[in-house]
């Protein structure tokens, strides 16, 4: 590697000399252990609090997640309070503390029955084994195993496409990255654990959609491409789905409205979640029904019709 080049990739692997490699590896992980942002889920490696903190980050952001997870578990602490919980607490619980995507809950407490049913209470410890679960994706049952039993490869999220993508010229202009097989290549073998929570964290801390090279003292700077030649650019990255007027937010409001009365009509249900509420409107009765109809699936309302009107109340 010659000065001005910044990272470089050939083929599957790193094209750097061994005490290059050295080098970067030594620089992140020596960042990272100097100062990082304090998540409790980086203070465990409890597969089952690991695995909760990872199902809660999807979609939502972490700051929201934190007593969200405190509070879950203080409510089911162990994979087997979780199994033996009923599924509609637990999306109850997912709907009062805004976290969206009821599945996710569902999910969630269909993997802690596996792993007491069929697992005998002890948790699967590799990427395949974690995949097995209801919900766990690739992505998640890598984390796991990653940060619980230091058994996953590099986890490549979307901050980590971004550095990488920064670093890399050949990543920056090829036409289909091989994001995997860089990530792969760089993480030291055997600590999964640590680098991939530093290489998120450079990706979150230093190197977001508006770079902070030197306010965060990024490790990698004298070997990043973005650093040396002033280019920036990074992959398009979606952007979180707004909570304010989601269908989610006003499910939050009808359980917590139902949860003050002993039944409510359609109508009055509508008007008191949503100023604008129209019985024929766009946001009118079909659209209540609708939300009512996911809240019913989910064993958390239940809906009556009764002399010529809806009525509804907490399952």
């Amino acid at each position: 590697m010659t000065d001005g080049e910044g990272l470089a990739i050939d083929g599957d692997n790193v094209d750097l000399d061994a005490d290059d490699v050295d080098a970067v590896r030594e620089a992140l992980i020596s960042w990272y252990e100097d100062d990082h942002r304090a998540f409790p889920w980086r203070e465990t490696d409890d597969p089952y609090e690991i695995l909760v903190s990872e199902v809660m980050s999807q979609q939502t952001q972490l700051d929201r997640v934190v007593s969200a997870w405190r509070d879950f578990l203080d409510e089911w602490p162990t994979a087997g309070a979780l199994a033996a919980a009923e599924r509609a607490d637990v999306v109850a619980f997912w709907s009062d503390h805004s976290l969206g995507y009821n599945n996710r809950a569902k999910y969630l407490h269909e993997a802690a029955r596996q792993v007491r049913e069929e697992y005998d209470d002890e948790f699967p410890r590799t990427p395949d084994e974690l995949s097995e679960l209801m919900g766990v994706g690739p992505y998640t049952a890598n984390a796991v195993a990653s940060f619980a039993f230091n058994n996953g490869d590099a986890v490549v999220d979307t901050n980590v496409k971004r550095v990488l993508y920064r670093a890399f010229a050949e990543i920056h202009n090829a036409d289909d990255p091989d994001y995997e097989s860089v990530a792969n290549a760089l993480m030291p073998a055997g600590e999964s654990r640590i680098w991939n929570n530093a290489i998120m964290e450079l990706g979150g801390v230093a190197c977001g959609k508006k770079p902070r090279c030197d306010e965060a003292d990024c490790p990698w700077r004298e070997w990043c491409h973005a650093y040396q030649t002033g280019d920036f650019t990074a992959p398009d990255v979606p952007t979180q789905p707004s909570f304010e007027g989601s269908r989610r937010q006003f499910r939050g409001r009808i359980v917590r409205l139902l949860g003050e009365h002993d039944e409510m009509d359609l109508d009055t249900l509508g008007h008191r979640i949503r100023v604008d509420y129209t019985p024929d409107g766009e946001h009118g009765r079909e659209w209540l029904r609708g939300l009512l109809s996911d809240l019913s699936d989910d064993g958390l309302v239940q809906i009556e019709e009764r002399n010529g009107q809806t009525v509804t109340q907490l399952r």
